[in-house]
């Protein structure tokens, strides 16, 4: 047999990734590090999303999310991060701000995509915009569940992504309230 003799003709080509994936990181098991994937189910739970955009709940993986990042237009990390900032503090960094932030570790998982992002880059399939959003951590200790001071900052963390998502341009779309309140709310973006 060569390859000649093969169909495949019935094959669907695999399919283009959203152009933005937001993903969450963190260890659920450590406190206020699991700020990153409560931030993503709160996105699931509430918004409503284009096809451009992908929410991911990163965990703690590693090399795994290779195949995630690659070829996105743009990555939006949800993390816990350490700026010496009070706790519960929210924190955006972008541009250079983000290699220094994956020098600055506190977590083996932050090392894990600093890897990943490097062999992206080496294969030329790194997001070229990438931005980091996340909270000051108070506590992270082995402990199911948020500390108070940064459980009180998830909604206003969760709708900083939001608007961070909103305000891409090459997403095209908008947030729309829907009836109810924001606290219990869904929203569409």
């Amino acid at each position: 047999m060569n390859i000649h003799d093969y169909d495949i003709s019935g094959l669907e080509p695999e399919p283009t990734p959203a152009p933005v994936l937001v993903m969450g990181l963190g260890n659920i098991l450590m406190e206020d590090e699991g700020v990153g994937v409560a931030v993503i189910e709160r996105l699931r739970q509430r918004y409503h999303l284009p096809d451009t955009v992908e929410l991911l709940d990163g965990g703690t993986s590693g090399m795994a999310l290779l195949d995630d990042l690659r070829l996105r237009e743009r990555l939006i990390v949800v993390d816990a991060v350490r700026t010496g900032q009070p706790a519960g503090t929210i924190v955006v960094l972008k541009g250079e701000q983000v290699p220094a932030f994956f020098r600055s570790k506190i977590s083996p998982h932050q090392l894990a995509l600093s890897d990943v992002l490097a062999v992206l880059t080496l294969t030329d399939e790194v997001p070229p915009d990438i931005t980091v959003i996340g909270v000051e951590p108070e506590s992270l200790t082995t402990r199911l569940g948020l500390s108070k001071v940064v459980a009180d900052s998830l909604d206003a963390l969760t709708k900083r992504v939001a608007e961070e998502i909103s305000c891409d341009q090459r997403a095209q779309w908008r947030a729309i309230n829907r009836s109810v309140s924001p606290a219990e709310g869904d929203y569409y973006l």
